[in-house]
């Protein structure tokens, strides 16, 4: 059989609010984004594993308080002029910036600046603070006062609405029965769930095929 060509095309995830599936894993975390103004200092760290939808709330609350979004990678560059008048800010994966001094020294500067104006300033990270390594005592000592909250893994419920979103954010339609037979198959993750979805996609395209659980049960043995 001739094998079909699969093309890698950008994908863009519904990331508003009504895309946000709520549940006890998350909901507690969505009311602390929901209520800046009970922040201590107007400053909040999200903590959650990989893909748990940290991204996803930051955009939310982004949007809803009119918010830059800046990697903490980009903090590498030194503090952008147009943060150092923003009200409110979102550094997404503070923890990847422990011993860079450059990047430290922009987000002290940053948090200085908004507690500065009563500004509001929302740090997304998979560990706490203290596990972050920063090598500035200040930020350091400035990050583990914050409050925080924090997304604990998806139940079964969770794990099945992010793989339908999953899949319609890709335009795949699938059986109904096929979500409940990957959550019972797969770990309990956001990023796992991402990572077969990925794979079914890519999969399917390469043989010019429906995504069945035929097709599913011969991905899956094939991931690590």
């Amino acid at each position: 059989m001739e094998r079909q060509l699969a093309f890698d095309l950008s994908l863009r995830e519904a990331q508003g609010r009504e895309d946000f599936f709520v549940a006890p894993s998350n909901a507690l975390a969505l009311a602390a984004l929901d209520a800046p103004g009970n922040w201590p200092q107007g400053k909040l760290v999200l903590i959650g594993p990989e893909g748990a939808g940290k991204s996803h709330l930051a955009q939310i609350w982004a949007d809803a308080h009119g918010a830059r979004i800046v990697s903490a990678a980009a903090l590498n560059e030194g503090l952008a002029p147009q943060l150092t008048t923003a009200r409110a800010v979102v550094i997404e994966d503070a923890d990847r910036i422990g011993g860079q001094p450059q990047a430290e020294a922009a987000l002290f500067h940053l948090h200085n600046l908004l507690a500065a104006d009563a500004g509001f300033l929302l740090v997304t990270a998979r560990t706490p603070p203290r596990d972050w390594q920063l090598g500035l005592p200040d930020l350091a000592s400035r990050m583990q006062a914050s409050a925080t909250a924090r997304l604990e893994p998806p139940d079964d419920a969770l794990l099945a609405a992010v793989l339908v979103k999953l899949f319609a954010d890709r335009q795949i339609s699938v059986a109904p029965a096929l979500i409940p037979w990957l959550v019972t198959r797969i770990d309990r993750s956001f990023a796992t769930a991402r990572r077969v979805v990925a794979a079914l996609d890519a999969r399917a395209l390469q043989k010019g095929a429906a995504v069945t659980r035929a097709l599913a049960a011969e991905v899956l043995d094939t991931l690590p």
